[in-house]
């Protein structure tokens, strides 16, 4: 009801500026994810645009990928921010976080759907995914894209435990995996801006050095 209240009495602004402290209330305890999300929204926001999507249903996509990972929250400490491998229990509480997730998000009406999209962001098309298996077009169009931008960030980012990936073969990952752990459509949108965001992560470098 928060969310609903604020969208209604304050406007868009406010709201999405709402849903910014969310997001940062994430990133405040885990630093090696801080400007994940900003990235992943932006670039499904550019898959959606390029599949077709606009107004409402691009909206609704580009929240619900600043949000994809807001279940975390429900992660302890030491599990989130562990430096090593996990280990399979500590694996499988890392998986439940599209489920709390949702459990959190669900709580506004106004929020249904995009707690339906956070759900699902790590299904995949071949039905191996999690939390629930689904495959397909059974996946929410919002999802299958969330999980394409998502991976692509986890890939040229880098972690703790391992350098960050080049883009080239960041591209030949997420080529390799279409029409098993990817939507080919999603993929096929993604191959089109790469150049794009090459560029834009290139041009932010420069900017870095820059300063």
């Amino acid at each position: 009801m928060f969310f609903y209240l604020m969208n209604r009495l304050v406007g868009k602004a406010a709201f999405h500026e709402a849903i910014e402290c969310l997001v940062a209330a994430l990133e405040a305890r885990d630093a090696y994810t801080s400007g994940h999300s900003l990235r992943v929204a932006d670039m499904s926001s550019d898959l959606g645009k390029a599949i077709g999507l606009r107004g409402l249903k691009l909206e609704t996509v580009h929240l619900a990928a600043h949000l994809h990972d807001i279940g975390k929250l429900g992660v302890p400490d030491d599990v989130l921010n562990k430096k090593g491998r996990l280990l399979p229990d500590e694996w499988a509480q890392i998986q439940m976080h599209p489920e709390i997730g949702y459990n959190i998000l669900s709580k506004s009406k106004g929020l249904i759907h995009i707690a339906r999209i956070v759900l699902y962001h790590h299904e995949r098309w071949d039905g191996k995914g999690y939390t629930h298996g689904i495959k397909g077009d059974k996946i929410p169009l919002g999802s299958r894209i969330i999980s394409v931008a998502d991976s692509i960030d986890a890939m040229t980012s880098q972690r703790p435990y391992r350098e960050a990936m080049s883009w080239e073969k960041c591209m030949d990952e997420i080529v390799a995996n279409k029409g098993t752990q990817f939507d080919p459509m999603v993929v096929e949108a993604a191959e089109r801006l790469w150049r794009k965001w090459k560029e834009k992560e290139r041009e932010k470098g420069l900017a870095i050095e820059g300063v």
